[in-house]
């Protein structure tokens, strides 16, 4: 009786960490579904169609990653398949959004290998030790081009003239 009562808690310990988050995991995903989830109405928010509608017009304006997401879910007019349904209905019933991002996970693995990027720090960062494609983001990040840059002292010299403009000062 114990070696089956012992089995069947390792299964169930076993299964229920298969799909679970881990830190960092479906950031994109949690964070796009719990802002989307504030503007829903009370009544939006219990029936999946208007969720599904909401969600639409919520992805119009969304950017880059996010945008990516809504992609993968078919909220986006350029989408090709979509699964909004696997959002929208657990969403109606309350369930949260982490659960939520590893239903929509098990359908699309996708869904949770969009990760933001991470921002770089100017104020501490050796511009001298971070790579040329950094260097390029940071200028990208500010919607600034160099011209004639081929090399890593090119980027960092055009940055270091930029840094005033695009660097405020906290106090």
């Amino acid at each position: 009786m114990w070696k089956i009562l012992m089995c069947l808690l390792v299964a169930f310990v076993a299964d229920s960490g298969v799909f679970s988050l881990k830190e960092g995991e479906c950031e994109v995903c949690i964070s796009v579904l719990n802002r989307f989830k504030e503007t829903l109405s009370k009544d939006e928010a219990s029936s999946p169609p208007a969720i599904e509608k909401g969600f639409k017009k919520f992805c119009k304006d969304l950017k880059l990653k996010e945008n990516r997401f809504c992609y993968y879910l078919g909220g986006t007019e350029d989408a090709a398949t979509g699964i909004l349904g696997e959002m929208s209905k657990p969403l109606s019933w309350g369930m949260p959004a982490d659960k939520v991002c590893v239903k929509l996970q098990k359908m699309d693995k996708q869904i949770c290998e969009l990760r933001y990027d991470k921002q770089i720090d100017l104020k501490n960062v050796d511009l001298k030790k971070l790579k040329v494609r950094d260097l390029k983001k940071i200028l990208n990040d500010w919607d600034e081009i160099c011209d004639g840059c081929l090399e890593k002292a090119d980027f960092i010299k055009r940055i270091e003239e930029l840094k005033p403009k695009h660097m405020r000062e906290d106090l």
